[in-house]
């Protein structure tokens, strides 16, 4: 993506700390999904269908969407804001031509 984009060295910096925030909040994503998936077999597993125990683990799994759309916004952003206007409109056209997917 740096070499496509042309960028130079203190923007592969930022971009590497914009991408290793994103990866972070991604495996935390990952994290609380195989949470939700197991307090849901839980629920599942007794006689009588544990609805509190599967309701927070819903709402666990909104909150953590909640999270990771927030990262993915603030990613865009900061990427925006190093980029000129020539990088900019190549990265959309990666974006929307689907060699680049966030």
């Amino acid at each position: 993506m740096a070499h496509k984009l042309d960028l130079d060295e203190n923007q592969v910096r930022v971009l590497a700390r914009i991408l290793d925030d994103l990866k972070l909040e991604r495996a935390q994503a990952r994290v609380d999904d195989q949470r939700t998936i197991s307090a849901f077999a839980e629920a599942m597993d007794g006689e009588a269908f544990d609805e509190a125990v599967a309701d927070t683990a819903a709402d666990r799994r909104v909150e953590s969407a909640k999270r990771l759309k927030s990262a993915v916004v603030k990613a865009l952003k900061d990427t925006h804001g190093m980029l000129d206007e020539r990088q900019r409109s190549r990265l959309a056209y990666m974006l929307r031509s689907g060699v680049l997917t966030i």
